[in-house]
């Protein structure tokens, strides 16, 4: 009823594979260790600011930013999210922007993207935007590839047209 099939016999992988047998001995197999390949490093939570806290000063990190207070300031980060009772008062750049409160100030990032309850007095410079229904938005919208950089376009214009000295009117 039951027999031995030659799928459980050692030798038979290489007899059914049509390979050639050699009398050299097998190379040792390779162990890699867990150890040399370490798993990666689990994201840090991002740093919230609570709605008590007033900032003076700018924020800069490469990490995620979630404001419940208020900020007088410049902010960089790779996600900013403004919380509903937020205010900023400054330049908000990051990868990803997600404004429920209040920003007064120029908005730069990748994806940017106003909530229902977002109040925005400033321009917003971006490469994909999203305005839900019942946002407050006061200022320009611009497209740009690479809104993180300051280029010819987001420059200001004092920058982009710069005079030049007449070697003439020395």
């Amino acid at each position: 009823m039951f027999s031995k099939s030659k799928i459980n016999e050692p030798a038979s992988t290489t007899a059914d594979t049509g390979a050639l047998k050699s009398d050299a001995p097998s190379p040792k197999p390779e162990f890699k260790s867990s150890v040399t390949n370490p798993t990666p490093k689990a994201k840090p939570a991002a740093s919230v600011l609570s709605s008590d806290l007033h900032i003076t000063g700018n924020l800069r990190t490469t990490g995620d930013i979630q404001i419940e207070g208020n900020v007088e300031g410049d902010i960089r980060a790779h996600l900013l999210t403004i919380g509903e009772g937020a205010t900023v008062k400054g330049e908000c750049l990051a990868d990803d922007v997600v404004v429920n409160g209040r920003v007064i100030g120029r908005v730069r990032g990748l994806k940017v993207r106003l909530t229902s309850t977002a109040r925005v007095e400033g321009d917003i410079i971006h490469k994909t935007i999203a305005i839900e229904s019942g946002a407050h938005f006061e200022g320009s919208v611009q497209r740009q590839d690479d809104p993180l950089t300051k280029g010819s376009k987001g420059a200001p214009l004092a920058a982009k047209v710069a005079p030049k000295a007449d070697p003439a009117a020395g």
